[in-house]
């Protein structure tokens, strides 16, 4: 099969192959871009929890390195929520669990961006396949009065017209792969912002809550 074929293949199918291609391509760039962010994100979460765990955690330079490295880390919004909350809020567990878990659910949403159009691909490439292979059975029986061959022809049309199901099919399980595993890294994140949360909460009246303040 060379790429002529190919080619031949996907303007019978209509277009859709190349709908297909253009499917893939945008899932791997979803997938490639979002893989490397949480992964980055992931580390730098972890990075920070050992910080503030580490007795450099009591001091604030330790915190002021972290975030001038990492300044756009979503654990660090919780840090300064922390430390822009009055007074009466850091005095009261209740008010300022309300403040750090608004902070969370404020960094959320920016975690799953573009996983939508993951999502998407993997409910229609499939449908996609299917319009296609539909479309290239039209073809296929299209010469059922061209004679003797045209039992063999249409056999043949059918095998290529499958092409597009095997696509999508292919496509649907690349992105439902990594859809599942983008989910999971953001569930990881989200624990650790969770993580950060309580462990502000259960040391707010140690010298690391007064030094976040310092360190915003």
């Amino acid at each position: 099969m060379n790429l002529t074929h190919l080619i031949d293949l996907a303007n019978d199918s209509g277009g859709t192959l190349y709908l297909m291609l253009v499917l893939l391509t945008l899932a791997l760039t979803v997938i490639i871009e979002r893989s490397r962010y949480l992964s980055n994100m992931l580390e730098a979460g972890d990075h920070l929890i050992r910080l503030l765990r580490s007795r450099q955690g009591e001091g604030h330079a330790g915190l002021m390195e972290f975030s001038q490295k990492h300044p756009k880390l979503p654990h660090l919004n919780l840090i300064d929520a922390a430390a822009g909350a009055s007074p009466a809020i850091r005095s009261d567990r209740g008010s300022m669990d309300s403040t750090l878990e608004e902070a969370v659910m404020h960094e959320v949403p920016k975690l799953d961006r573009s996983l939508w159009m993951l999502d998407t691909i993997i409910t229609l490439a499939p449908l996609l396949g299917l319009f296609g292979t539909i479309l290239g059975m039209f073809n296929a029986f299209s010469v059922l009065g061209e004679g003797q061959n045209a039992a063999t022809e249409i056999t043949s049309g059918i095998a290529e017209a499958l092409l597009a199901t095997a696509s999508g099919l292919v496509v649907a399980m690349v992105g439902l792969v990594f859809f599942n595993s983008l989910n999971s890294r953001i569930r990881l994140v989200v624990h650790q912002m969770e993580t950060l949360k309580v462990m502000i909460l259960n040391r707010s009246d140690t010298t690391i809550q007064r030094n976040l303040q310092s360190a915003a």
